[in-house]
């Protein structure tokens, strides 16, 4: 004794993982192409008292075995990409992605990050960067005092002066992986490519699986506040249920330690 005790323990850590994941979805309520989490859990080895399968004195083999699992420890925190709610901006510069796929920007390494976050606006060289003013890639720079047209394929083009003829200045292009849930957070709504999620693949929106763009609208989180509450009273009557074992595996010690030979 008392395996309880620590097994109760990894139960309580477990949980207290838990409430870190459903804290951060619910922070993140009101972020622009945030996708919520959800922490996975495995149970830990097993103490193997007999085997299934052992031959018992009188020759008879057991059905069934022994163990006694030593608690729950967590495995992973996987991202799940469903879409979120599309809110009308208003706002030429503001694109969001219906469907797969992910914008490319340029990060201050020079490496390049992703994400689904596509408020955009113009630096002061008319670059089209979002807003920690990393640049879209392929580059794309709007002329000053032009009119935006994002089209669904993601082609940008821009009406000048009193022109009526719009001009192509760039394309937006969207990547996407073979396990967006093997990418890694960097946070500023930006992901890195891992081993675990594949190489990118870059492709033109609208095809090929890739989804399609709509300009003056943005992608909002995709946390369901009344689930995650839910989560969150999940966990807690779990932390409570685990400590409640804990505090019966310790009066069972304190009986046994409180008995006497007659």
């Amino acid at each position: 004794m008392m395996r309880a005790l620590y097994s109760a323990a990894t139960g309580m850590m477990a949980q207290q993982t838990n409430m870190d994941v459903i804290s951060n979805n619910l922070a993140n309520v009101n972020t622009v192409g945030f996708k919520h989490s959800r922490a996975d859990f495995q149970d830990l080895m097993y103490q193997e008292m007999r085997p299934a399968g052992a031959t018992a004195a009188d020759g008879v083999t057991t059905p069934t075995g022994l163990e006694i699992g030593l608690g729950v420890k967590p495995a992973a925190t996987e991202t799940m990409f469903d879409p979120g709610s599309l809110q009308n901006t208003g706002n030429p510069l503001d694109v969001a992605i219906q469907g797969n796929g992910f914008f490319k920007v340029l990060l201050p390494d020079g490496s390049t990050g992703y994400t689904r976050d596509g408020s955009f606006k113009l630096d002061n060289q008319g670059k089209l960067v979002n807003s920690d003013g990393y640049a879209i890639q392929p580059e794309i720079t709007i002329p000053s005092g032009s009119q935006v047209n994002i089209g669904a394929d993601g082609t940008v083009s821009v009406v000048q002066g009193n022109s009526t003829q719009p001009q192509t200045v760039g394309k937006i292009a969207l990547t996407n992986f073979s396990n967006p849930a093997g990418l890694e957070h960097i946070g500023g709504n930006n992901y890195q490519e891992t081993a675990a999620s594949g190489a990118p693949t870059d492709g033109t929106a609208g095809q090929n699986g890739y989804g399609s763009l709509t300009q003056g609208t943005l992608e909002m989180s995709n946390v369901q506040i009344v689930q995650e509450m839910v989560n969150m009273i999940t966990a807690q009557r779990a932390y409570e249920t685990n400590s409640k074992a804990i505090q019966t595996a310790d009066q069972m010690l304190a009986t046994a330690n409180q008995l006497r030979s007659a």
